[in-house]
């Protein structure tokens, strides 16, 4: 979609401070960060949301968590992390193109999170 905030980011249009990027997905760090690990994993194609997925969408979400946990090791977070999408309205999504954030760092997440 021409006017999506991470369409604009996949293709370049707008800079990132990109972590990971291949031919389904590409990866960055979140710019206002909950946790000292914090990137967002988004597939390339637009996909607005979790509640928008098909059957013909699962070979990317296997995609996205196979890089979340790449990178949550990567960049800090080898002993766990917590991968979170955020689905609509009632789930908090800010941004309509489906992403995964991926939250960790060296202390444990903890029940709830909290902004570093």
């Amino acid at each position: 979609m021409d006017n999506c905030l991470f369409c604009k980011i996949a293709r370049g249009d707008i800079p990132s401070r990109k972590v990971y990027e291949d031919d389904d997905v590409f990866a960055f760090h979140d710019i206002n960060p909950a946790r000292p690990v914090h990137l967002l994993v988004i597939p390339r194609r637009h996909i607005t949301s979790l509640a928008t997925v098909t059957e013909a969408d699962t070979p990317v979400l296997g995609r996205i968590l196979a890089v979340a946990n790449q990178l949550a090791t990567e960049n800090g977070s080898p002993d766990g992390f917590r991968v979170i999408i955020n689905t609509g309205r009632i789930g908090h999504q800010e941004v309509q193109h489906l992403h995964a954030h991926v939250v960790g760092g060296p202390d444990p997440v903890g029940p709830m999170l909290k902004r570093v």
